[in-house]
């Protein structure tokens, strides 16, 4: 196993990072541009749909990806280019037809989606919806493309390529910028459609882009007939579905949480910047952990190694939890410095900065229990068994309705709330964070069902190690943060970010070699 990370962690490692380096910067000019505004929390509601189509359907890791990349690398070149080109037609036409659907009657998805915003809100959300509906049939051959391109090990492209969103959005703020220098009398910088233009625009770049490499390893085969391997179109599209709400729960709650975070002033805005926060480094985990042990999965589950599997997978969780468990303490210790550094500037300013600090620590203490099902949910389908996963989802999700509606006062409508527990949005993250908890139990025991077999209590031990180190290294941390509390400036705190950040690094290292749960070698 680590000789196979050694040779892919690095170039998709790189490539994510590059990713999410411009995804931060996007969201910077976003704070700056809209803060925490009617604009960009109509945004977060209609980019719900298409947002959950591109990150599940279209993203990498998804089900369409993770399925290619299982059925795809047993076979050569052009009897997978054949299978590739098969699935993308046949999907693409049923996505076309689901997005002019969706096109039709965009007023009453918002209206379903969030019924409490208001009618300003409701329109332009609206408005933004009818124009990114041209991602949805465009959202299934990115994926396709991902699984194709991974199958390949044409890592690289694959983790680059959702830059070419954020650096359009980037160009699209500037260029409104610079316009509204010139034409004092304009009003494009807050132009409602911007945003979904941008979007729009980046998501057709990124197709071609693909489309392009794709034909260029000789996987894009027009020529194919429908009638050749029918057996392994069947095995694609009987993993997506299953699949796509499998790896989706957290997409899925999304609805449901937005659902509820309508009641909230700018709650969609403060949500999205949050979670953006804690995705660009999740995003990077994800990608460099998980990415690479599905082929590997594959080749295993299909040599029926499943003793093979099942240390490649303790393995893969060690390393899931020890790095997790050191974001959610570097998240909770330095929550103050990143909200300022990063967003507070322009229209962002410091109510939205105590918003987003508060959302921020509550995403944090989720953060291993999100990486952990996705490494589960992942096993599953490798080995194709994705009856559980499906099951267990589908119960998260009755779960997170019931937990979300809990834990803002349990309204009832003409009868009020009828819990005293009400903590406003942070309760809709918290719900999150208990219904994953509950999927990563349900999930870890049934692997017995699987003939894998996990050392549960050995493993808990070790958790519990990394937990107390990231304690210590957090309540060190703190004690820094508030002896250098002088600290007024960008630049001060800056500083203050850097030098305490390499000082939780250390001590989290130190000690983790020290309690004997660290495999990493500097």
């Amino acid at each position: 196993m680590h000789s196979f990370l050694k040779n892919n962690v690095f170039s998709i490692s790189f490539g994510t990072s590059l990713s999410k380096l411009a995804g931060c910067i996007r969201q910077i000019f976003i704070a700056a541009a809209f803060g925490i505004g009617v604009t960009y929390d109509a945004f977060n509601y209609a980019y719900i749909i298409p947002g959950f189509l591109l990150i599940i359907i279209g993203g990498i890791n998804g089900p369409l990806h993770n399925a290619v990349v299982a059925v795809l690398t047993p076979l050569n070149k052009k009897n997978g280019g054949i299978v590739l080109t098969q699935v993308s037609i046949k999907l693409s036409i049923l996505l076309f037809f689901l997005a002019i659907l969706i096109y039709s009657n965009s007023n009453l998805l918002i209206d379903f989606l969030a019924p409490n915003l208001s009618y300003e809100s409701k329109s332009i959300a609206t408005y933004q919806l009818k124009i990114l509906t041209p991602c949805i049939p465009l959202s299934g051959f990115i994926g396709l493309s991902f699984g194709a391109l991974n199958s390949q090990r044409k890592f690289f492209l694959s983790s680059i390529s959702p830059a070419i969103t954020s650096v359009t959005t980037i160009f699209f703020i500037l260029f409104s910028w610079i316009f509204n220098q010139e034409n004092t009398s304009s009003h494009f910088f807050t132009y409602t459609g911007l945003l979904a233009f941008a979007t729009l625009t980046g998501t057709l770049i990124q197709f071609v882009v693909q489309i392009s490499e794709i034909n260029k390893i000789g996987l894009l085969r027009l020529e194919s007939t429908l009638s050749l391997f029918k057996d392994e179109e069947k095995r694609i599209f009987k993993l997506i579905i299953p699949a796509s709400i499998s790896s989706g729960l957290n997409q899925i709650n999304v609805f449901i949480d937005m659902f509820f975070a309508s009641s909230f002033q700018g709650a969609a805005s403060g949500l999205a910047y949050g979670n953006f926060l804690i995705q660009a480094p999740l995003g990077i985990l994800s990608n460099s952990l998980i990415l690479p042990l599905l082929p590997k999965f594959s080749k295993l589950s299909i040599y029926k190694d499943k003793r093979g599997l099942q240390k490649t997978l303790i393995s893969g969780i060690e390393y899931c939890f020890l790095t997790t468990i050191f974001l959610t303490g570097f998240f909770i210790t330095f929550n103050n410095q990143i909200v300022q550094l990063v967003f507070q500037r322009g229209f962002f300013d410091y109510s939205a900065a105590l918003k987003v600090k508060n959302i921020l620590i509550a995403y944090a203490v989720g953060i291993p229990f999100y990486l952990y099902r996705d490494l589960l949910v992942r096993t599953y389908y490798s080995i194709e068994k994705t009856n559980f996963p499906f099951k267990s989802s589908f119960a998260g999700i009755v779960l997170n309705i019931f937990f979300d509606w809990f834990l803002v006062g349990a309204p009832i409508k003409n009868f009020g709330n009828l819990s005293p527990y009400n903590f406003g949005v942070v309760g809709i993250i918290l719900s999150s964070v208990i219904v994953n908890f509950i999927v990563c139990i349900l999930l870890s025991f049934n692997l017995r069902n699987e003939n894998i077999h996990l050392p549960n209590l050995d493993l808990l031990r070790k958790i519990s190690l990394m937990s107390l180190a990231a304690f210590i290294s957090s309540t060190s941390c703190f004690t820094i943060i508030k002896t250098a509390n002088n600290f007024n400036s960008k630049l001060g705190e800056f500083f203050l970010l850097i030098f305490g950040s390499l000082t939780f690094f250390v001590i989290y290292f130190l000690l983790t070699k020290c309690f004997k749960v660290n495999k990493f070698k500097v």
